[in-house]
């Protein structure tokens, strides 16, 4: 890890910033907040924006990042930008308006689809080559996921990161450790706690915000909850995505960086 531009080194020679702004939402937050979240995140000091097609909200993020630079805050290689795509892309047919991505039948299951995550990585490994992608990685795969691509006759490119969801709650440790042995980096989405929505947690799940011994590490050092938890990762050597359309909060957030002597 680079502690003075606060990166971290991945295995294709690029750097991600080490604390990440998130910007997806809940389908009741109007699109347009997300460019007002963005500009206040770049204003604080994030460099490494969050994104995917699935949040339905990246053109606003763009239009916030293209003000940003036109305004001269940033220019365009100090931003590192992540989308990410869905497995079923390549088949819009597949996707009804509002579906987030995750196609259903007409009885409201989930429609699987059969492509082989080996093809896309050969399509993520031609855009890189495009130069459509200075670095790909993965989101959300385990183990098993990770060592398909990683055995694939003809690898190209190993994935650089991994982005999955981690927090105090789901440490990740074993994935981190094999992670670590394939020189991949680790990013901690929902690193504030789950998702709360009713249709992936059972809301008589504990709030990781709300724990006691955050609470007391908090009041110990005189900070946030949420503070106590990016920090957690950041000293993990994880890269870390914080997630608030808050201002408050989000500057709050980039304290992470400098209010415990890093």
């Amino acid at each position: 890890m680079n502690s003075k531009q606060q990166t971290v080194l991945l295995n294709d020679g690029h750097f991600i910033p080490i604390l990440g702004f998130g910007t997806s939402a809940p389908q009741e937050v109007p699109r347009s907040k997300a460019t007002e979240a963005t500009k206040i995140a770049i204003d604080a000091g994030f460099r490494h924006i969050d994104c995917a097609a699935v949040y339905q909200n990246e053109k606003e993020v763009g239009l916030a990042i293209r003000s940003k630079i036109v305004d001269g805050t940033v220019k365009r290689e100090d931003i590192f930008c992540t989308s990410k795509v869905w497995q079923t892309f390549h088949r819009p047919e597949l996707v009804q308006p509002g579906e987030n991505y995750f196609p259903k039948d007409e009885n409201g299951k989930f429609i699987y689809d059969a492509v082989d995550i080996c093809d896309t990585w050969e399509a993520m490994e031609k855009c890189k080559d495009a130069g459509l992608a200075k670095s790909i990685g993965v989101c959300n795969f385990n183990r098993r996921q990770l060592e398909k691509i990683l055995s694939k006759p003809g690898l190209k490119y190993k994935p650089v990161c991994n982005q999955v969801e981690c927090h105090p709650y789901l440490n990740q440790r074993k994935l981190l450790d094999f992670c670590r042995s394939k020189d991949i980096v680790l990013v901690a989405h929902s690193a504030l706690g789950s998702n709360r929505d009713k249709e992936w947690v059972d809301k008589s799940f504990p709030v990781l915000l709300d724990d006691p011994v955050l609470g007391s590490m908090a009041k110990k050092y005189n900070r946030t909850p949420a503070l106590i938890a990016l920090r957690y990762q950041v000293q993990r050597g994880v890269v870390v995505l914080a997630k608030s359309f808050i201002e408050k909060r989000i500057k709050e957030n980039m304290q992470v960086m400098s209010c415990f002597g890093y």
